[in-house]
């Protein structure tokens, strides 16, 4: 299923630069028991894949990380057919080789979040999915190996610590995500990732490097204002190779979409309530998820 339906996630600024490469664009408002995503989804082609893209912060980019709803967004590109995710976001770096501009294709994440909706199983039933690889390897190898074939710095590999936000990290908190082996630091993976799991897709993820956290000081002389321009700039330059590299796997004839993957198995042990105790509503409220 190379050309099934792909599912993107990203920022405004990624959003506003794949609007003019997507052809046959339509938007699709979706509910969900979960309540309304953060956005319409637009689905169109790029390439020879069919994308469906939604906008993790909505329009604008008015919803903080804490306000973001994960569980609708998830379930809104469940609903649509979507069953391969490729997500974006901005982290700042742990690690001096990590620089501002650079790509990471995540493998590992430590959940620090504690605001969010973090299952669609609430009140359901007892339903333990598997997270050791919290990221699909097939699909991460395939943009790690994509970025190969373009001049875009992408680490292969790299832990995000997923804090909730919304202030930035203090510098003693910064230098034990070091001491703990994150890489990058972020807002938005968790509790993305998981659900994911749940819903039974693929997820892949490409951090965008904007600055180095504040466990590494920065240079003398330099007021805010000279700061915030080259952390704006930096992301800028990552967005760009972002969309460099979505664009270069889109139109790589690889297959994003596996049927076979065991994604796509995610639930086939993890509900371990009696299948007698689980409400009738509930299982057609979610039925989706288990498609």
């Amino acid at each position: 299923m190379a050309n099934g339906l792909t599912g993107l996630i990203g920022g405004t600024g990624l959003g506003e630069a794949l609007a003019g490469d997507i052809g046959e664009a339509e938007f699709h408002d979706i509910e969900t028991p979960f309540g309304k995503p953060s956005g319409k989804i637009m689905v169109g082609k790029l390439g020879a894949n069919k994308i469906a893209f939604i906008n993790r912060h909505g329009e604008g980019h008015k919803l903080a990380p804490s306000e973001v709803p994960y569980a609708a967004n998830i379930f809104a590109l469940k609903k649509l057919g979507v069953h391969s995710v490729i997500a974006s976001g901005a982290v700042g770096s742990l690690r001096e080789e990590i620089a501002p501009g650079d790509l990471v294709v995540v493998d590992q994440f430590i959940d620090k979040t504690f605001k969010r909706t973090n299952s669609f199983f609430g009140n359901y039933g007892a339903v333990h999915c598997e997270m050791a690889q919290p990221v699909c390897g097939r699909l991460g190898k395939q943009l790690s190996e994509t970025a190969k074939t373009i001049e875009v710095k992408t680490h292969s590999g790299g832990t995000y610590v997923c804090m909730e936000g919304p202030q930035f990290s203090t510098r003693a908190e910064s230098l034990m995500h070091r001491a703990w082996g994150g890489d990058l630091i972020g807002m938005t993976a968790m509790p993305e990732a998981k659900l994911a799991r749940e819903a039974q897709m693929c997820y892949a993820l490409i951090a965008l490097a904007s600055d180095y956290d504040c466990w590494r000081a920065h240079e003398g002389g330099k007021d805010k204002q000279t700061l915030l321009q080259e952390i704006i700039s930096n992301l800028q330059t990552a967005t760009n190779n972002c969309l460099e590299l979505i664009k270069a796997v889109l139109q790589g004839g690889g297959e994003l979409v596996c049927e076979d993957c065991q994604c796509r198995k995610s639930l086939d042990l993890a509900v371990w309530t009696d299948p007698s105790q689980v409400n009738p509503g509930d299982k057609d409220k979610l039925k989706v998820l288990f498609e």
